[in-house]
């Protein structure tokens, strides 16, 4: 079974979709879950309750913060990362190479690996994709390989999903 980086940002309908739209799907079509939130990401799935349905879906934790020096590392390395919903602030940074929280520092690490396939999924309002710095931020991804796919908020987050390659899983 392959593992999937699914990176999740406080978006509208994170709180209430991340779950049923993106995480039991994924785990369905086979990909093992290593979850990484943003920390806003991470308040707003406990607040509603969703966080623990999500930690269910893996044998892995779910991390928002960063392991202390000599910890070892709770994640394998995944064979692909999905980072949806992407906030545009963190699709931004991750643009710039910013990496100042623990899903961004996971997702700065593969940005350019051409090994690891790299899928970002924006949800955003009109007026900031409008910004003259969005496409931009876009080419600068697209030019290392990451797959930008915008996540409208009134369509099901699942084709998301369509653009990984689905695992395979060796014969016995």
């Amino acid at each position: 079974m392959g593992v999937l980086g699914l990176v999740a940002a406080a978006c509208f309908g994170v709180d209430q979709r991340l779950y049923d739209e993106i995480a039991k799907p994924a785990v369905e079509r086979g990909w093992r879950l290593a979850v990484t939130l943003t920390p806003t990401a991470e308040r707003w799935l406990k607040a509603s309750g969703e966080f623990d349905r999500v930690a269910a879906l893996t044998d892995l934790p779910v991390r928002s913060t960063s392991r202390l020096p000599g910890e070892p590392r709770p994640h394998p390395d995944p064979e692909a990362f999905l980072f949806a919903p992407a906030s545009a602030g963190s699709t931004a940074k991750l643009a710039l190479g910013l990496a100042d929280n623990q899903a961004l520092t996971a997702l700065c690490e593969v940005v350019g690996d051409p090994t690891v396939r790299v899928v970002v999924c924006p949800q955003l309002s009109e007026q900031q994709a409008r910004h003259p710095a969005w496409p931009r931020h876009l080419e600068t991804l697209a030019s290392v390989g990451v797959i930008v796919r915008r996540i409208m908020p009134d369509q099901p987050w699942t084709g998301a999903l369509d653009a990984l390659h689905v695992p395979t899983t060796p014969e016995p």
